[in-house]
């Protein structure tokens, strides 16, 4: 049994832009449902999503799709950069986390130290997890880090300042812009098109790609071909709760009209 490969990682340090839908339904029919619908990846929320490792791994074993065919790399956000939580999230089989509210580059690195196995970093080892294929895979323990991406998320003015610092840490693959709160840290809450917050997130797309890093974010739609052309190469356009509540506003609407 071979150790998978992260092709998202992959495509990124190319410079291939990644579309990705973000799931915050938390259950795993939804995920499989869409895993075949030709999304780069999809991000697996458990910071503003009642969700856990027990559901999560679900999730995981749908993002293979009904048919084992599924397209979507699955990307899991734990609640918190936190070494425990990490540490879970990859034995059941995560290769990429976005960890949240990294303000710092010390928190980058401790960020990046939760997902490598000594001496490299402080991850618990177990060699029988899901991740290690239940000990199939083998020599697991030493091939598991090249297959771990990093992605930290800045949402704050504090972490803007500290961008650079950020970009430079070792191990740290991509830089996800949050645009909700970083509007409401600015003073635009609910108001992610202000000029002044679309010209912090333009600004740290560029940034970003200095380092060489992929900048992410989530917007609409309508927005996805613009943070594209201004160099974000991991962008969400869309969740799975948006298309639910779209098509069953648009299907009322069309009804309750006649």
């Amino acid at each position: 049994m071979e150790l998978p490969v992260n092709h998202f990682k992959r495509n990124l340090a190319a410079g291939r832009p990644q579309i990705g839908l973000w799931m915050s339904l938390y259950a795993h029919q939804v995920v499989e449902a869409c895993a075949n619908a030709g999304f780069d990846w999809m991000l697996l929320d458990t910071e503003h999503s009642p969700n856990d490792p027990h559901m999560v791994a679900t999730q995981l074993m749908a993002a293979r799709g009904f048919d084992g065919q599924g397209t979507s790399h699955p990307v899991v956000r734990p609640a918190w950069n936190d070494m425990v939580l990490i540490k879970r999230y990859l034995d059941i089989g995560a290769q990429t986390l976005l960890l949240p509210y990294v303000q710092n580059a010390e928190e980058a690195a401790a960020a990046v130290a939760a997902t490598r196995f000594p001496p490299d970093g402080v991850r618990g080892v177990a060699g029988s997890s899901r991740a290690a294929g239940y000990g199939w895979i083998k020599n697991y323990l030493n091939r598991a880090n090249d297959e771990i991406c990093v992605l930290v998320q800045t949402e704050t003015r504090e972490a803007l300042a500290n961008l650079d610092a950020i970009c430079k840490v070792d191990g740290v693959d991509g830089v996800f812009i949050g645009p909700n709160d970083l509007a409401a840290d600015m003073g635009h809450r609910g108001n992610i098109p202000h000029p002044e917050v679309q010209s912090a997130i333009i600004d740290a797309i560029k940034r970003i790609r200095a380092h060489g890093k992929a900048p992410g974010i989530l917007v609409g739609e309508a927005d996805g071909q613009r943070m594209l052309d201004a160099g974000a190469l991991f962008v969400a356009v869309g969740s799975d709760l948006g298309l639910l509540r779209a098509g069953a506003g648009a299907l009322s609407a069309r009804f309750k009209a006649g």
